[in-house]
């Protein structure tokens, strides 16, 4: 892996992707005087103003996404996102002022979105918004479009980044990185293939899901909440919305279930998915070079996958 990155590097980087936002927006014929940075970690994202449009630029990615796949990542959560909009689901939608589809520049790859203020003195409440992830996943259903199942746990990445991290005991230590193997080797052939998957679990219905934990990205506008950031959006089982969540936030899912007549979240599937998810966060430290807090970020999450079962119970 590369050395990491320091905080005149990541200074740099962001001022990039300002740049090639601006540019981009410029030429799409938006006004922009005013940029202003609103969020800055896995993605800089930028309010063109005084147009009311957000870019979106992802700079820290898996050594395994290059600029077309991210394209092809992006264009699904822009199909995804207008088609809920339309279905007057409250989410975050693409602008409407330019191309619904991502645009290319100077290396990066960004996305444009509405702008919507934030809520700023509202606390996000997990409990909560648990509890509207149901109304989600049932809007979803009916989506159209083709998604690949579990694409959002990225399998070749999860098995590249064990490979790397052997050289890493900085970052982990062998024990635990032994322990990833041996529960990869178990877990990978559910999440490449459907069949094993529906093999493994059956009667567990597949549906479009969020992708990347919908509870955390509940945004909080002056005028209500909205669903956002599709990024990861994937065809799965809803459990995978819940990974690494905890009981309390599973059994406020399971009432928002319960209100829209559909099943509770499956024990054995929480399993399969929690297990998966603390092997994505292990894999992540694959990133900590572009972004050096996430030593810290996951080691709370090392300590606790310690002392869950083995793969999730999927293995004796």
């Amino acid at each position: 892996m590369a050395d990491f990155q320091t905080p005149q590097h990541i200074a740099r980087r962001t001022s990039a992707a300002v740049d090639a936002a601006v540019g981009a927006g410029r030429d799409l014929g938006l006004s922009v005087t005013d940029a202003a940075v609103l969020y800055d970690l896995f993605s800089v994202v930028v309010h063109l103003a005084p147009s009311p449009v957000v870019a979106r630029i992802p700079v820290v990615l898996p050594h395994t996404t290059d600029l077309d796949a991210l394209e092809r990542r992006q264009q699904a959560e822009l199909d995804v996102a207008r088609w809920l909009a339309d279905q007057g689901i409250p989410v975050i939608p693409p602008s409407p002022l330019v191309p619904r589809e991502p645009v290319q520049r100077d290396g990066l790859s960004m996305t444009f979105w509405q702008f919507v203020e934030e809520d700023r003195g509202k606390e996000p409440d997990y409990v909560a918004n648990c509890e509207f992830v149901p109304d989600l996943h049932a809007a979803m259903r009916a989506y159209p479009g083709r998604l690949s199942f579990l694409s959002a746990a990225e399998p070749q990445f999860i098995t590249e980044s064990l490979a790397l991290l052997e050289k890493h005991s900085d970052l982990i230590g062998p024990a635990e990185l032994e322990r990833a193997r041996r529960e990869w080797k178990v877990l990978e052939p559910l999440v490449r293939s459907r069949t094993a998957f529906e093999k493994a679990f059956p009667g567990i219905d597949l549906q479009p899901v969020h992708g990347d934990c919908p509870p955390a990205n509940i945004f909080s506008g002056v005028d209500g909440d909205l669903y956002s950031d599709f990024e990861l959006v994937t065809l799965g089982p809803v459990e995978w919305d819940l990974a690494a969540l905890g009981p309390d936030l599973e059994s406020a899912y399971n009432r928002g279930a319960q209100r829209n007549g559909m099943r509770p979240l499956n024990g054995d599937v929480m399993g399969f998915v929690n297990a998966v998810g603390m092997l994505r966060a292990i894999t992540v430290l694959t990133l900590a070079p572009q972004l050096p807090p996430l030593v810290e970020y996951v080691k709370p999450a090392i300590d606790q996958w310690q002392t869950m079962p083995f793969a999730g119970g999927m293995a004796d």
